[in-house]
């Protein structure tokens, strides 16, 4: 009788679970309080709340996508098994060249806690952005086997501090903080979660890992469930108590996590934010580089990026040739977000129009995929709902998503003219080389 051992290698679920926790709580969690309390005040907190609520069956279609299709190509491979191979190469595009736009701001959010915290100025926040940059490439070069391991230990470091940030701040709440409610008006509430999304971003990052799991069809929807939890659990938490704690300077504070600790700890909490800061940004961008590097071999291999960058595509390979681009294009976006002085807001617009468009097609191809009448199925088409609701208020960064899907077209339509020139070219050495044969049969036959 035969035995069957699981599977030793691979993502376990608790790894999962950090990677996905790691993408999605990421730099949201070191400035998104004060910004979003910026454009709409103590009324943002129904944007977090709002966005809590849609990363549950986003999530969970992304999930049941990913055990039903454990691919590298993560959201590219669902969109292509729906719609074709022209729209998952528009779906690849939007994220795969996406990553690169955001990793500047995320790595700047982080240089700036740690110029707080030491000093330096602008200069100690580009060169932090850029060791930021250059180490999670590196990390990501030796596997996903040792990636995986070290984002377990940041995931679990970082959820006990931000819960001890809230236990010690939460005692100086005033309910009189929450008014007045809207200050800019009810409207700014869908511009706080048009800026939110970039909080809620990564579900799609980790959909490209999920043929790393050592069970897909089953670890994934585990590690998923245990992310959301503990995503929804601490935005809520934090959010809540940037307002009700900071008050108005919740919305001018440049490290409100250094703000709400110093409260009780003083003097030593910006070097704590400092570090916590960096550890975020390492866990958000090593999921990013991770699923985003396996997602551009997969596009290579299908023919939607130069065959070139397809090493590594398969499970358990080191797609370091794209991870290289990806890295490099992270580098080229941060040296022009500082010649050019862009700031965070923009570029992490510019990210999340295109993350926004990619939850619209993954949606709408689970729509198509899942089988009816199931709980996956109806999750997707909230889901999708949702996404298309995002989109309408996404404003004009919606249209740098659409250039790089024209630009993904683009060259699918150079590809195939090319493809079609180099076959005419074949087939008419083939007609001239069948013409000689002939010829030469002839002249044996004549003599």
């Amino acid at each position: 009788m035969s035995t069957t051992t699981a599977p030793t290698r691979g993502l376990s679920v608790l790894q999962g679970a950090a990677l996905s926790t790691g993408a999605v709580l990421g730099t949201g969690v070191i400035t998104l309080p004060a910004l979003a309390a910026a454009v709409a005040g103590p009324a943002s907190l129904f944007a977090w709340a709002g966005l809590v609520l849609l990363s549950i069956p986003l999530a969970a279609t992304f999930a049941a996508l990913g055990a039903r299709f454990p691919d590298a190509g993560g959201v590219s491979t669902y969109v292509r098994a729906a719609f074709g191979p022209r729209a998952a190469a528009v779906v690849g595009w939007c994220f795969y060249f996406a990553v690169p736009v955001g990793a500047p701001p995320a790595s700047l959010m982080a240089g700036g806690y740690v110029s707080d915290a030491v000093g330096g100025g602008q200069g100690t926040s580009i060169g932090v952005a850029a060791g930021l940059i250059a180490g999670v490439g590196l990390m990501n070069a030796f596997g996903l086997r040792v990636s995986g391991r070290a984002q377990l230990g940041l995931a679990a470091a970082l959820a006990a501090l931000l819960v001890v940030t809230i236990a010690v701040a939460a005692p100086h709440s005033r309910l009189e903080h929450l008014t007045p409610v809207a200050p800019q008006g009810w409207g700014a509430v869908a511009g706080a979660a048009a800026l939110l999304v970039w909080a809620f971003a990564g579900w799609e990052a980790v959909a490209s890992l999920a043929g790393e799991y050592r069970r897909p069809q089953r670890d994934l929807t585990r590690a998923t469930a245990v992310a959301i939890a503990v995503v929804g659990v601490l935005y809520l938490a934090l959010a809540t108590t940037s307002v009700l704690v900071l008050g108005p300077a919740a919305a001018t504070s440049k490290a409100p996590l250094s703000d709400l600790l110093a409260l009780s700890v003083g003097g030593p909490a910006q070097g704590v934010t400092a570090v916590a800061a960096v550890l975020l940004t390492v866990g958000a961008m090593n999921a990013y580089y991770a699923g985003a590097s396996r997602l551009g071999a997969a596009l290579a291999r299908d023919g939607a990026l130069p065959q070139g960058l397809s090493r590594g595509a398969e499970p358990g390979g080191v797609p370091r040739r794209s991870l290289a681009v990806v890295a490099g294009l992270s580098s080229t976006a941060l040296a022009a977000a500082v010649w050019l002085d862009l700031g965070l807001t923009p570029l992490m617009l510019l990210a999340t129009g295109c993350f926004t468009l990619v939850y619209v097609l993954g949606t709408a191809a689970a729509v198509r995929l899942l089988p009816g009448a199931t709980w996956a199925r109806r999750g997707a088409v909230v889901a999708l709902l949702s996404s298309l609701a995002l989109l309408a208020v996404t404003g004009p960064q919606v249209f740098w998503a659409l250039g790089i899907a024209a630009a993904a077209l683009a060259y699918q339509w150079w590809r195939t003219c090319r493809w079609a020139v180099a076959r005419s070219d074949h087939d008419a050495q083939d007609r001239h080389t069948g013409r000689e044969s002939r010829e030469a049969g002839d002249v044996l036959l004549r003599s």
